[in-house]
């Protein structure tokens, strides 16, 4: 776990495109300006920043780029220390000189390659003063083998198709040509442009069928009485309180946000050893919120449910000044300058951001940098992910909530073997500006909580549009405890016992209940090729410099591997895949036609792929033991499944446990 005692940002300082300049014994440096020779300006490559850590030995770093000063690394005597931004996988030369006008040297015999996106390198040889810079190697054309073809017909079995001879001497006339051959040529001239994760394709997925179209009024949000009106006699007792009661306690000032926060603070730290679900705590940024909150309230501007409650987030989200590490140790020192707009939404509402909590590595499974985060319920296995951090911090009592997120399973999964409740709204319901990028047409943002209204409380802070992310919308949310639900058409999948439907039957008492048959279609496969093939593009430099080799997990079925298998997926077959998902959009509007909503069990992976790719909402909850109970609803109609599911969960009360080694 990596404890920040303040934010990167109030640690450090930045520099102006120029150079830095320290003084040498018993001289007096007079500044000096950057500049490059003629041949250095006609070079296709500019050199990369490199940044002089000295305390013992006074040096001079040549700085090309707008540069931040990383913290002082402890250089060894007369040594300095460089650290500089990288592109994991790459490589470069660090080099030096004793006057800008010399002959740049190499300060070792071999380059650095970059393990993250901050790339260190110390020179312990007494140089009083000296100048350093450090070059990008240049990375090589990839595979320029001549394709024959024997390559052709090889390259058939991946594909799935047969070619005749003369076909393939045909394609030859393209493929083997070098002045014909725009395909290799074109990837080579696309791969000299940088995309940066954030770049989403042209192509913007859209879950709408034809002729959809959804309410248009926002009425006013009534939330149920909370529960506990008066504090507990444990105050230890807070930790698994609904985010409901915690609001109501702080509204009526009978607990503040300060305390409440430090207690989480507190359970973070003296848990995380156990469960690993922890990567930043937040906690200078914590209390400074917190105590902006208690001034609000106390001064009666109080802005909502969510105003003082201490909250985490998967350590995907954006947060300026703390790391965002993805999970993953190629990017375990990235700090990216800007908040998530799920963060900024948050804090709109009062929410107080403790810790960035663990995801998987790249967001699959529970396996990070930092180990493999813990089931609350059971420590010898994981907590499942990727949301892996926000699930098992919630069951445990660390924080009240959490936000996670889902493109095949991220949220379900973890809360069912953690025995949380989570939803997963409809596609495009929240902005994922400032958010890591897997999969353009499948990432959903989603709350992490222990009660259903809980989620309701928390999405109504984070929905809607900003702007920037040109999948989200802005669709209201009307959500009503009240809403009588006996007239309500509810269906079943055929893993659903006869004591979950009665009572499904006991809560839809007026209307008979449906069984469900979701249409034909290769749903795993569909999922599989489009959550393949989309991160393995956001990721592509992973896989052509070889940063994926950094990775934590390195199996059959990790991510460098999908990523390398994901290459070999023809364009066609990904298109294939998704005007497929197009059809299927349509017949599942058939299918909701005949229900409001129906209920599928933790085992049911046909209708988990098959909401993920339509775009669905879901709501998980825990339903005894290791098992959960999905509710899937109609798109954008988050309100009536939260109604639903609120009150199934009240019928059995497993919201309620709490995992043994974390009770107060």
């Amino acid at each position: 776990m990596k404890l920040l005692p303040r934010p990167a940002n109030q640690q450090t300082k930045t520099t102006p495109t120029g150079a830095l300049r320290r003084k040498a014994k018993g001289k007096r440096m007079k500044p000096f300006v950057n500049q490059r020779k003629k041949a250095e300006l006609a070079a296709p490559r500019a050199f990369l920043l490199a940044i002089g850590m000295a305390a013992a030995v006074p040096c001079l770093a040549q700085v090309y780029v707008p540069a931040t000063i990383m913290p002082n690394m402890g250089a060894p005597s007369n040594g300095v220390k460089l650290a500089w931004q990288t592109i994991p996988g790459k490589y470069y030369d660090v080099v030096t000189a004793e006057q800008l006008g010399e002959v740049w040297m190499a300060t070792n015999g071999s380059p650095v390659r970059a393990q993250s996106t901050i790339s260190k390198f110390a020179d312990t040889a007494n140089r009083p003063m000296r100048f350093y810079r450090v070059r990008e190697r240049a990375t090589g054309p990839g595979n320029t083998a001549a394709i024959t073809t024997t390559t052709i017909a090889e390259t058939e079995k991946i594909l799935g198709l047969t070619f005749t001879p003369d076909q393939r001497s045909q394609m030859l006339a393209i493929l083997g040509s070098t002045s014909q051959d725009l395909n290799r040529t074109t990837y080579e001239a696309m791969r000299q442009i940088r995309l940066l994760n954030s770049d989403a394709p042209s192509l913007i997925f859209n879950p709408a069928p034809l002729g959809f179209s959804f309410e248009q009024t926002q009425n006013p949000i009534s939330w149920s009485p909370p529960q506990h009106l008066m504090l507990p006699n444990n105050m230890a007792d807070l930790a698994f309180y609904s985010v409901r009661d915690l609001g109501e306690l702080i509204r009526t000032r009978q607990i503040t946000s300060t305390t409440l926060t430090q207690l989480c603070l507190d359970r973070l730290k003296r848990y995380n050893s156990s469960l690993l679900c922890v990567v930043t705590l937040t906690d200078y940024l914590a209390l400074q919120q917190a105590a902006r909150a208690d001034a609000e309230i106390a001064a009666g501007n109080y802005r909502g449910p969510l105003h003082g409650i201490p909250c985490g987030a998967k350590d995907l989200f954006a947060a300026r000044g703390y790391p965002t590490t993805w999970g993953a140790a190629p990017y375990r020192d990235q700090v990216i300058d800007e908040d998530a707009t799920v963060v900024k939404k948050l804090e709109a509402a009062g929410a107080v951001l403790v810790a960035k909590l663990a995801m998987g590595s790249l967001a699959m499974g529970d396996v990070w940098f930092g180990g493999q985060t813990r089931d609350p319920w059971n420590l010898s296995e994981g907590s499942s992910g990727s949301s892996a951090g926000p699930a098992a911090a919630t069951a445990a009592g660390l924080v009240p909530f959490a936000i996670g997120t889902e493109t095949w399973g991220s949220i379900v999964s973890p809360c069912t073997r953690c025995r949380v409740t989570g939803l997963r709204p409809t596609f495009g319901r929240v902005s994922r500006t400032g958010a890591m990028s897997l999969s353009w047409s499948m990432d959903k943002i989603g709350p992490i909580c222990r009660y259903v209204e809980d989620c309701a409380i928390v999405f109504e802070a984070i929905r809607g549009a900003d702007g920037i992310d040109e999948a989200a919308i802005n669709a209201p949310f009307n959500y009503d405890p009240t809403l009588d639900l006996t007239r309500l058409r509810v269906g079943y999948s055929s893993g659903v016992n006869s004591s979950v439907q009665n009572r499904l039957a006991a809560i839809a008492s007026q209307s008979p209940l449906v069984r469900i048959m979701l249409p034909n279609y290769p749903y795993i496969g569909m999922a599989s090729i489009i959550s393949t093939v989309e991160p393995a593009a956001a990721f592509d430099e992973l896989t052509r410099f070889g940063g994926d080799a950094f990775l934590t997990a390195q199996g059959t079925y990790d991510w460098p591997n999908y990523f390398r298998v994901a290459c070999t997926v023809p364009a066609v077959e990904y298109l294939q895949a998704d005007r497929l998902r197009k059809k299927l959009i349509q017949d599942m509007a058939i299918l909701m036609k005949t229900v409001d909503l129906f209920a599928v069990t933790e085992s049911d992976d046909a209708s988990l792929a098959m909401s993920n790719l339509t775009g669905q909402p879901c709501v998980v909850i825990p339903n005894g033991g290791e098992t959960s109970l999905s509710f899937i609803g109609k798109l954008y109609d988050e309100a009536k499944l939260l109604a639903f599911a609120r009150a199934y969960q009240n019928t059995t009360g497993f919201q309620t446990n709490r995992p043994p080694l974390f009770i107060p």
